[in-house]
């Protein structure tokens, strides 16, 4: 993976603030569904991580270039096991004041770059 070719995306939700909720959040996260793993792959997703302070999430995305959020929404939609992983994580998240009805992570705009 030359990582020079790759575009970055960075994504803010929050949990539930909830001790239980976050650690069974985190459980869910350690062993991920591999059909999830599948899907976000054939999307051109070359990596991801997600980091938490409190009930803070914070994601970083690594696309190859044929990833694009059209293509991504529209894999999810026709994807019955990652509606069900999505309807589930809905149990744990709770969408950002500023979010949108319906929206989760929250693209966040880069305002900083140490070169």
């Amino acid at each position: 993976m030359n990582r020079e070719t790759l575009t970055k995306y960075c994504w803010a939700l929050d949990l539930k603030d909830d001790e239980q909720l976050i650690q069974e959040y985190k459980a869910y996260h350690r062993a991920v569904w591999p059909e999830i793993i599948v899907s976000i792959k054939e999307a051109g997703v070359e990596d991801l991580e997600i980091y938490a302070v409190g009930n803070r999430l914070f994601m970083i995305m690594l696309v190859n270039e044929t990833f694009s959020f059209e293509k991504k929404s529209a894999m999810d939609a026709a994807n019955p096991k990652v509606q069900e992983w999505e309807e589930l994580m809905w149990k744990y998240q709770q969408a950002l004041p500023m979010a949108k009805e319906g929206e989760k992570w929250i693209l966040m705009e880069k305002i900083f770059q140490l070169d």
